[in-house]
């Protein structure tokens, strides 16, 4: 698991590619160490979610661990540890693109969940595996799925713990878009390239409103909190005057940020 820089963007690299990139205790351990990271560096503007090798993008966690992390008596807390990983990525106030290729399956399902946007080549299979191998997943372990896909997909996936290939993957809603497996890069970097010439406070405070319409509670008043007051600091920054004035003398505009 590492972290990789190029400007503005950062590439969160799940790195186990002898092992389909299965996510190790130590691998969930490092994502949200990344994510902390990333959070305190204002010139990221973007995250790019990808896995290591030819083969996966995540092929779930790592089953050989589970004698020893995921006893019954050990079963809640890993489940934990799981889902706080997945709650940093979602946390995280920028764009988060999850670039998928080959295997996506358990815990590498829940990780590309936790991204705001997801795009596959032709080659991706998705797959949640419990009923394979006799573990149950919590309410809030299904949740997002469900969110994204709805109940009836979502059971299909579960009940019978059969791959979805990337065709359906999209008519679910599972994915943005599908891709050749030579073309994803580019179209990714094509992506990302068009997303970080835009303003990005107007993404901060899209990606806050989209978090508070999901969520419940007194989790959405908070988040709507700070949507609103994302909102009124796009009307106050030098980027909405940037961008009017851009769009006035039909030029591009030069955001930065502030």
């Amino acid at each position: 698991m590492h972290l990789e820089r190029s400007d503005a963007v950062a590439t969160l690299v799940f790195d186990n590619p002898n092992r389909r990139n299965a996510m190790s205790v130590s691998m969930w351990e490092q994502v949200a160490q990344h994510c902390q990271t990333i959070a305190l560096e204002p010139a990221i503007r973007l995250v790019v979610l990808a896995g290591a090798g030819p083969d996966a993008f995540v092929a779930g966690a790592d089953i050989s661990e589970f004698a020893s992390h995921r006893t019954p008596e050990l079963a809640a807390s890993y489940d934990e540890m799981t889902a706080q990983t997945q709650e940093s990525i979602r946390r995280l106030p920028i764009p988060v693109i999850a670039k998928i290729h080959g295997f996506c399956i358990g815990g590498g399902l829940a990780l590309a969940l936790a991204a705001d946007i997801r795009f596959c080549d032709d080659e991706a299979v998705f797959g949640l595996p419990p009923a394979r191998l006799g573990i149950g997943y919590s309410p809030s372990g299904v949740g997002t799925l469900v969110d994204v896909v709805g109940p009836g997909q979502a059971a299909e996936l579960l009940y019978g713990a059969a791959w979805v290939d990337a065709d359906k993957a999209q008519r679910w809603g599972l994915v943005n878009d599908v891709v050749s497996a030579a073309e994803l890069d580019a179209f990714v970097d094509e992506w990302v390239a068009t997303a970080l010439s835009r303003a990005p406070l107007p993404q901060q405070a899209a990606k806050l409103a989209i978090r508070a319409h999901l969520a419940s509670g007194a989790n959405r008043g908070v988040l709507e909190y700070e949507a609103n007051g994302m909102v009124q600091a796009c009307f106050r920054s030098d980027d909405y005057l940037e961008g009017i004035a851009a769009f006035t003398e039909k030029r591009p505009p030069e955001f930065r940020g502030r």
